[in-house]
């Protein structure tokens, strides 16, 4: 085989450290960029959290820091978007030893850079002491909020027991999941304080203890608490009744297979109950009254919480009403390169560890910008499209795509399924998922498209306001559609009622 010399031009992306950094950060949630943050707070010496009394740095609807020329931001989100695109068309990429050192490391000058500075500086310092005592925020009253268990361990003080039973009935309230139920069976619970080979006669007697204190437990209020599974739970409740015909046929009903309850199989519960179908009829209509789940109230409501990464807000009236998207100061990290640490390295060529882990916090800075940079770019764009959601609600909503975005701001579709994947935007009708607002278009009679999202809204305005005797059927939701010139086969209406958790018609129908 003979050997030969050429010469061919290939041209290639290198996805460097600080573009991977760049898009890995682009698609954190709020919560999980704060843990990020506060591990390279951890590992970087030269990265600290702003001071309070800090310059604040606005951003404008360009998305760009004011002040700043734009270019570097600019020409990283070109490089993030052309590293996308190649990665979704299938194109290998290369990084070289080479470069990743000349990225990360510092070329040798390490005086002040103009990013230094802190950035996010306009998100204030969270005081847990309000200033004003009206203005009390979702994770005070969360915080405020008693939980199930100090709800039952507060009651269990007001019972008269001996120090085993005082301990068993606070083991098994500590053993209670969010609804109030107790999962695991009373012989498991045992055998989890007594070892996997316990006495047989020692477990005997903590098995019996934990019966005694189970029905004190179930005795508690709220009532329902501490069943073993949904039967129990109902039946709990209906026991703390005033004693009557239908509590009674209730509790028939709770003593059957619980999917005949679900399916409402009225003539198989007459047969098994042996009572007559106006009895059962009452009996369900009384059991849809109970709580399912004891512990619902009592659920912690900090976890519910959304903190939105963009706020809308507004100004002006009627056609002339305006809509800007800005940046919730809340999330915002305020970071920036310590001062103290990288004057002290001015000059100091040769310590390249040291220069790695400065260029690092810049990087890390620069890419958290960008990040919201980009959250705002995108949102403004979705604000723009959506303006008649943001005046009429989700009837008005308009259909639109991730690539109308992206060919307006001249990014990846994959870059605009990032942004919009676990951001939040605050709209005077609440709080929503950036996704949100993206739609499939549904044919209309005049030859228009109407977006799935106002379909699924028409769909919730037209079964909220059904005769509930007579519910209606997906058949006849699509021809209700189609009376408002908007073209969905049986099968899409299906799909978007369960998509808005609607029972079927058979099970909406009063009793």
């Amino acid at each position: 085989m003979k050997q030969s010399l050429s010469l061919r031009v290939s041209q290639h992306l290198a996805l460097t450290p600080q573009l991977q950094q760049s898009i890995r950060l682009l698609q954190l949630s709020t919560l999980e960029l704060n843990q990020e943050v506060e591990q390279m707070l951890d590992e970087n010496p030269f990265l600290e959290v702003g001071d309070e009394a800090a310059p604040r740095e606005e951003f404008g609807q360009d998305g760009m820091a004011a002040g700043s020329t734009g270019s570097t931001s600019a020409a990283s989100e070109e490089s993030t978007t052309a590293a996308e695109s190649a990665a979704d068309t299938g194109d290998d990429y290369t990084s070289s030893e080479t470069e990743t050192l000349s990225d990360w490391d510092g070329d040798g000058s390490i005086d002040m850079a103009a990013d230094d500075s802190e950035w996010g500086g306009d998100a204030p310092a969270r005081n847990g002491a309000a200033s004003d005592d009206d203005d009390v925020s979702a994770a005070d009253l969360a915080r405020a909020h008693e939980s199930l268990q100090d709800h039952l361990h507060r009651q269990a003080l007001g019972l008269r027991l001996d120090e085993v039973g005082r301990q068993a009935l606070y083991f098994l309230i500590e053993s209670l999941n969010d609804d109030g139920y107790l999962e695991d069976p009373l012989e498991e619970l045992a055998q989890s304080l007594t070892g996997a080979d316990p006495d047989l006669e020692q477990f005997e007697e903590l098995v019996e203890q934990f019966r005694i204190s189970l029905k004190l437990l179930q005795s508690l209020e709220p009532a329902g608490v501490g069943a073993r599974n949904l039967a129990e739970c109902l039946s709990l409740q209906l026991a703390q009744l005033p004693p009557s015909e239908e509590c009674e046929v209730a509790r028939r009903i709770c003593r059957q297979p619980m999917d005949l309850l679900a399916r409402r199989d009225i003539k198989k519960l007459v047969q098994l109950c042996d009572a007559p179908d106006a009895a059962i009829r009452t009996a369900m209509a009384l059991i849809a009254r109970l709580e399912p789940k004891p512990g619902r109230r009592f659920v912690n409501v900090e976890r519910n919480v959304i903190v939105p990464d963009v706020i809308v807000t507004s100004s002006g009236h009627g056609p002339n009403m305006k809509f800007r998207a800005q940046l919730n100061p809340d999330v915002m990290p305020r970071l920036r390169v310590h001062d103290i640490y990288a004057n002290a390295l001015k000059g100091h060529k040769g310590d390249g560890g040291l220069q790695q882990r400065l260029q690092e916090a810049r990087w890390f800075i620069k890419n958290i910008q960008q990040r919201f940079d980009t959250i705002l770019r995108v949102s403004t764009a979705i604000v723009e499209r959506q303006r008649n959601f943001f005046i009429h609600g989700e009837l008005a909503m308009r259909p639109l795509v991730l690539r109308e975005i992206a060919d307006e701001l001249g990014l990846h579709e994959s870059t605009i399924s990032r942004v919009t994947t676990a951001k939040y935007i605050s709209t005077p009708y609440g709080t929503f998922e950036l996704k949100y607002f993206f739609g499939s278009a549904l044919s209309t009679e005049t030859g228009g498209n109407a977006s799935s999202t106002a379909v699924r809204a028409l769909i919730k305005q037209f079964v909220s306001s059904e005769n509930v005797k007579k519910p209606l059927s997906d058949n006849q939701l699509s021809d209700m559609l189609k009376e408002q010139g908007i073209e969905c086969a049986r099968r899409t209406v299906a799909k978007y009622r369960e998509a808005l958790r609607i029972a079927p018609a058979n099970l909406r129908k009063a009793l």
